[in-house]
C-alpha cells in the first residue's frame, strides 16, 4: 500500500495518515471503499497496531473514514470531511510562498495565474 520512513521527523501514525489522506485525496482509493483492517494494516506495515488505530480514529474523527462495527473501516464520502481552517492556512501560506517563487524565477502575474488555475483544472477533472 505505501512505505513508512522511520527516519522522518514525523511519527509513525502521521505517516499512516498522510498516506491514507493521499490515497484518498488522488482517487486511488474510492468512496465507501474498504480499507484493511487494523491488524492487517499493522502486518503489512510491521508496526503496533495501536499505531494504525490511532491513525484511523483521527482519520474518522476529520471525517475521511467512517467504521462499521463488525463490518470494517470505509473511506467517506468527500461531503463528510471537516474543513480544517488551522490546515486551510498552513497550506494557504504554502501557496504565497509557491507563488512568490514564481515570480522570483522570472514568470509573470498572468503567466503564475495561468499556472495554477491549470493545476486547479487537472484537479478537478479528477473528480
Amino acid at each position: 500500500m505505501f512505505q513508512l520512513d522511520l527516519k522522518s521527523r514525523k511519527s509513525i501514525y502521521e505517516q499512516v495518515m498522510d498516506n491514507l489522506k493521499e490515497l484518498i485525496i488522488s482517487g486511488v482509493l474510492k468512496e465507501g471503499e474498504k480499507l484493511p483492517s487494523v491488524r492487517e494494516l499493522s502486518h503489512s506495515l510491521t508496526v503496533n497496531p495501536n499505531t494504525v488505530q490511532k491513525a484511523y480514529r483521527e482519520l474518522e474523527r476529520q471525517g475521511y473514514i467512517y467504521i462499521v462495527s463488525g463490518l470494517g473501516t470505509f473511506v467517506s464520502e468527500k461531503s463528510q470531511i471537516q474543513r480544517d481552517t488551522a490546515r486551510i492556512e498552513a497550506i494557504k501560506g504554502e501557496l504565497k510562498n509557491c507563488i512568490k517563487e514564481l515570480h522570483y524565477l522570472g514568470l509573470t502575474d498572468q503567466e503564475a495565474k495561468t499556472l495554477v488555475f491549470g493545476i486547479f483544472k487537472e484537479g478537478s477533472d479528477r473528480k
